[in-house]
């Protein structure tokens, strides 16, 4: 690579894609896409449940019908949607109860059905919720407190590559697993999505036009094909298999093990109206409470990187601290909700949603807010909930495949603003990647090796160490910050005129409603201060002015990459050194 002096990220692209933040799709389209969203939100709602309730004890009462589980993460996720959209980040970004509540909610189910003899599947779910609630209230502490904005800007490139790489390859076992019910369905579901996505993108139906919103801007018509990518394959296979299921042609595995899931068979009816409430309260107890700190760090770790993993998909500027803390705050409040319902999981920022969005190029607040009202009504209804319950598993693998790939290439895209011929990058990178699929494989197999002798504390490192994000993260944030190299070498160069430009564009993409926004100049006490846009120039200024410090101090004792260096540059017989110009900022992200 060429050290960190790259072009902007989306440069020689337009800014934004057709349908943005920025500009109102018809309500047609709007509709259009908040269909996509909820198919794919649908397929990781589905895939979180089908994934825990196994993990369930065994013993009576059984766990509510998957109906009304459905139906308490809908409503949740619905109103947490609203909160991100309007007051949070402000990025189209739909919520769902991601991998990191599934793993420390699996880690509590299974240690409650080995421990506890007479332990009942509605008290684990009790349990689970109790830690629900607690990750809600950690959430709205580190987002009020602005720890998730303070970390979110120290995370360079070497911290966004591996981690959203990681972010993406978490899934391909879950992946695997789904789709091995049937690889035929989950492959031509792949085939069509990359075929509308990729060879057909630039395709325009001439019968599908779509009307512009009064006062819209005059555009050529939307690409039909790429902009439904994932709605068109969807619905395609789903109705496909609808057919095949008809004339009785079996299609999908007979094999039990490829869909160890319960409720395929269910015969319980849900009523078609009901308040999305368990009628019991979460059961806090020392064990909830440990989990719960597991997930609200893990999913932390997710929702910042999703953030920036939106802003890029949508080549919007990188979001700011406030944002950034504000989008947390608004999943906190969400998960809070959702623990108080009876909810198995909490809400978090979908990657899958936004892979997707990335794909298709949907950048549209409005379709998210539609599909968020639609969870909303689905939230009320448990029979209508229950009928994603007959989306074929094949199908939820296919959606997993070709949206989280989606993720993993964005994170290798962020080598190129880094030096990653440096050794000190590449050990940074293979270090934290290797451990984070290591670990997990090693306390998976065994997990009595992890034992300090007092339960919440076990329950605590083991729903941390097994989840792959956080351990990225966490590895790649500690090195990226405390291992010595050149701001060259870390990719934080950039030329000047690139950041002024776009800051008055994150204004206009994360800002706030113009309503609220004339309160906030008065909003300078705590916690306000970190949730208000007004600070942010004052500490950027102040950064900037440390960073030129500590340049100059590392310039005056090596030059840059020395020392480090394991490759050298293609084409040249040493390696490269360049001392960084006056001329260059630390906004090279802000081109994301």
């Amino acid at each position: 690579m060429n050290g960190g002096r790259q072009r902007a990220p989306g440069a020689g692209s337009p800014a934004l894609p057709a349908c943005s933040p920025l500009k109102m799709c018809s309500w047609v389209l709007s509709c259009c896409l908040a269909l996509q969203h909820l198919a794919v939100q649908a397929s990781l709602l589905c895939t979180f449940h089908l994934l825990l309730l196994p993990a369930l004890p065994e013993g009576q009462p059984r766990a509510p019908a998957a109906g009304e589980l459905l139906a308490r993460s809908l409503f949740a996720c619905g109103v947490s949607a609203l909160l991100q959209t309007s007051l949070g980040s402000r990025l189209p970004l739909v919520q769902i109860p991601s991998f990191e509540y599934l793993v420390p909610a699996v880690v509590l189910s299974s240690h409650l059905s080995r421990t506890d003899g007479n332990g009942t599947a509605a008290a684990s779910l009790r349990e689970v919720s109790g830690a629900v609630v607690v990750s809600g209230l950690i959430q709205l502490a580190l987002g009020m407190s602005g720890v998730c904005g303070w970390a979110a800007r120290r995370c360079g490139p070497m911290v966004l590559a591996p981690s959203l790489s990681i972010i993406g390859l978490s899934a391909y076992k879950e992946a695997a697993s789904l789709c091995s019910a049937s690889w035929g369905v989950a492959l031509l579901l792949m085939l069509l999505t990359v075929t509308f996505s990729q060879h057909l993108g630039s395709c325009r139906l001439p019968f599908c036009t779509w009307p512009r919103a009064p006062g819209g801007s005059v555009e050529p018509p939307v690409p039909t094909l790429r902009t439904l990518s994932v709605l068109l394959p969807f619905a395609a296979v789903c109705v496909v298999c609808a057919i095949l299921q008809h004339l009785r042609v079996p299609w999908d595995s007979p094999d039990p093990a490829a869909a160890p899931f319960p409720w395929a068979n269910s015969t319980f009816q849900p009523p078609w109206l009901q308040l999305p409430y368990s009628g019991e309260w979460p059961l806090l107890t020392p064990r909830a409470l440990a989990v719960g700190i597991a997930m609200a760090v893990g999913c932390s770790v997710n929702s910042a990187g999703c953030y920036v993993l939106c802003g890029r998909l949508l080549r919007a500027p990188r979001p700011p601290r406030d944002a950034c803390n504000r989008g947390l705050c608004a999943e906190g409040l969400g998960s809070l909700l959702a623990g108080l319902l009876g909810a198995a999981g909490g809400t978090a920022a979908s990657i899958a949603n936004t892979c997707a969005g990335g794909l298709t190029q949907d950048g549209s607040r409005l379709s998210v807010q539609v599909s968020a009202l639609a969870c909303v009504v689905l939230g009320t209804s448990p029979r209508l909930a229950a009928l994603l319950t007959h989306i074929p598993l094949a199908v939820h693998g296919g959606v997993l495949c070709v949206t989280y790939a989606v993720a993993v290439g964005t994170g290798i895209s962020y080598f190129q603003y880094a030096d990653i011929d440096s050794g000190r990058n590449i050990f940074i990178v293979g270090f934290a990647m290797f451990m984070a699929l290591l670990v997990p494989r090693w306390l998976g197999a065994a997990p009595a090796h992890l034992a300090t002798g007092w339960v919440p504390l076990d329950l605590l490192f083991l729903s941390l160490l097994m989840v792959p994000v956080f351990l990225t993260g966490f590895l790649s944030f500690f090195l990226e910050n405390t291992v010595s190299g050149t701001p060259e070498e870390r990719g934080l160069l950039q030329k000047t005129g690139a950041g002024d430009g776009e800051r008055g564009k994150a204004s206009d993409v994360y800002g706030l409603p113009a309503g609220l926004r004339r309160l906030l100049p008065s909003c300078k006490a705590f916690p306000c201060c970190f949730l208000c846009p007004g600070r942010e120039e004052e500490e950027e200024k102040e950064e900037e002015d440390e960073e030129d410090g500590c340049r100059a101090a590392e310039e005056g004792t090596a030059a840059a990459g020395e020392g480090t260096r394991l490759l050298l540059k293609p084409g040249s017989g040493e390696a490269q050194d360049s001392q960084p110009g006056q001329e260059e900022t630390l906004a090279w992200h802000t081109g994301a």
